[in-house]
């Protein structure tokens, strides 16, 4: 069997990983974890500007402030944190590693959010990573939008659609959608299944997880929603009591209109990541780990890099090849690696997409609305890998 995607030499492309790997793991230390608290450090700054305007008038200054530095909690902190990108480092403190961080009463102060901590590190971790750009993948963006791609629905509707939930998607999918897999995982689990395999297909209706007459509903109301609208809507404004009720207004709007255009900024710095006509869609399971790092390169796609400043605005999405190789290093790590892996796949003659984000938001948005596919392949397995060289 000819390989459909390139004649890629597997198991030389993944020495040559592994050996860049072992490298850049025995070169961690206390410079990594001082790199990520100067970006929680640049993070905070940005929300304590954002509040610290945000009272006097609606103003998009502190809306856009606020935005960066919920993008930068999310992106940077929570993302890496949760893969366990600290846990290894020297001296890192408990509430940096994927066991302590936003768990418990640490949930407001590490990262209050729609989105329950767990539940994303769940879907995420095991599900996105491990099957990424498979049916199984909850994040597969041509899947999840084959809905807008009937005949009937014109183009204009699709794009009314695609701006909707880029404005809204931590509430409208994100949140529901990771607490719908672990919570659904977490029942078949209990009823002595595997959790949710290829066999038990994801059911993309949100109805019941947005219904707060069921179980589900309640859990993800009560676990998601109100803690996080009660405290960026509520307590927040509350805050600024002392300066009257103009001030608490003003936060109020502030937060709201930064809400949205977090939600926007993250959209389009997060979803192009694995979407658009020249990047690759899988029907199985990975065999073994060779094809596991030629499908982490054909499946994922990096942005310009240059520099913490353009890394921070980024929220470290544009080392996403690098990160979906080895999700568990800190993002100085992938800054280091960025350029030898880019070497590597040259030399193997593998595809390293990195093109600049208004690029492949403008090839995410084609693949939203079905002006154009992903490619719809298939990589070797071990014994097709022997029969072909």
């Amino acid at each position: 069997m000819i390989d459909p995607v390139l004649n890629i030499d597997y198991e030389a492309l993944a020495h040559d990983l592994d050996s860049l790997h072992r490298d850049a793991k025995k070169d961690l230390g206390v410079a990594d974890l001082l790199h990520m608290k100067k970006m929680i450090f640049w993070g905070r700054i940005c929300t304590v500007l954002g509040y610290g305007t945000a009272w006097l008038f609606p103003n998009p200054l502190s809306m856009l402030l606020m935005a960066q530095g919920a993008t930068a909690r999310w992106a940077i902190v929570a993302h890496h944190v949760l893969h366990g990108g600290l846990d290894k480092l020297p001296n890192t403190p408990k509430h940096l590693t994927r066991r302590g961080f936003a768990s418990g009463m640490r949930r407001p102060l590490d990262w209050m959010d729609w989105i329950f901590p767990e539940a994303w590190r769940y879907e995420h971790s095991v599900f996105h990573h491990c099957h990424t750009n498979e049916p199984i993948d909850p994040d597969l963006v041509e899947q999840n939008v084959q809905a807008l791609h009937t005949p009937n629905l014109p183009l204009f509707w699709r794009y009314l659609a695609l701006f909707f939930f880029a404005f809204t998607w931590k509430l409208s999918y994100y949140a529901p959608n990771t607490f719908r897999v672990l919570y659904r995982s977490n029942q078949a689990k209990a009823q002595g299944k595997s959790g949710i395999t290829m066999n038990h297909s994801f059911d993309y209706s949100y109805a019941e997880v947005f219904n707060i007459g069921s179980d589900e509903g309640r859990s993800f109301w009560l676990t998601c929603f109100f803690p996080y609208a009660l405290y960026r809507f509520v307590f927040m404004p509350l805050i600024f009591f002392p300066f009257g009720t103009w001030a608490m207004f003003c936060v109020l709007i502030n937060s709201l209109g930064a809400e949205m255009l977090h939600n926007l900024y993250t959209f389009f710095l997060i979803v192009p990541n694995h979407a658009g006509d020249d990047v690759h869609r899988f029907q199985r399971r990975i065999t073994d780990r060779p094809e596991f790092y030629v499908r982490q390169i054909l499946s994922s796609v990096n942005y310009s890099t240059g520099g913490d400043i353009c890394d921070f605005l980024h929220g470290f999405a544009n080392y996403q090849i690098e990160h979906h190789l080895w999700p568990d290093l800190p993002p100085r790590a992938y800054q280091k690696l960025q350029p030898k892996v880019k070497s590597i796949c040259q030399k193997h003659g593998i595809p390293y997409i990195q093109e600049p984000l208004w690029k492949r938001c403008h090839k995410l948005i084609d693949i939203i609305v079905g002006k154009s596919r992903m490619i719809n392949s298939f990589t070797l397995e071990k014994n097709q890998r022997l029969l072909t060289h």
